[in-house]
């Protein structure tokens, strides 16, 4: 497992650290984000959303439906929040398994997810005071 540790001073930047990433990821791929309240994991999901092609501003958190789809991109993007859950099982929650195996998953509060997604690609996220956040990469080696 690689990992790539990132410092982000304003949301754009988060944005951009994630647009960056996914526009190297295949269909099927599973992208876990941690961190706590407010860390900026949303607003990394609206960058992958963007580098996937998909307008972000139309990411809104799905904290109260558990799963958003947004399609129209190079691959669609899944977006499930777990929020209000203590654990759940993605195979459980009501996402469309073919369009999730087509796109990119993308899950906030991953910690409460059970059992983990092989050969994820795992996202933490940190708020360092203000708009700073330290965000930590970590997904299969690639060779």
């Amino acid at each position: 497992m690689t990992s790539q540790r990132y410092r982000s001073h304003a949301e754009a930047e988060t944005r951009a650290i994630a647009a960056r990433l996914a526009a190297g990821l295949a269909p099927g791929a599973v992208v876990l984000l941690s961190g706590d309240l407010g860390a900026g994991k949303t607003a990394f999901v609206r960058g992958l959303a963007e580098g996937l092609g998909i307008e972000p501003g139309e990411v809104t958190s799905p904290t109260f439906t558990l799963v958003h789809e947004y399609r129209g991109g190079r691959l669609p993007l899944v977006h499930v929040d777990l929020y209000r859950l203590d654990s759940a099982d993605l195979d459980e929650i009501g996402m469309d398994a073919e369009l999730a195996a087509a796109g990119v998953v993308a899950v906030e509060w991953a910690e409460r997810l059970s059992p983990k997604v092989r050969g994820a690609v795992e996202i933490s996220l940190i708020d360092t005071g203000g708009d700073g956040r330290a965000i930590t990469v970590s997904g299969p080696s690639r060779t």
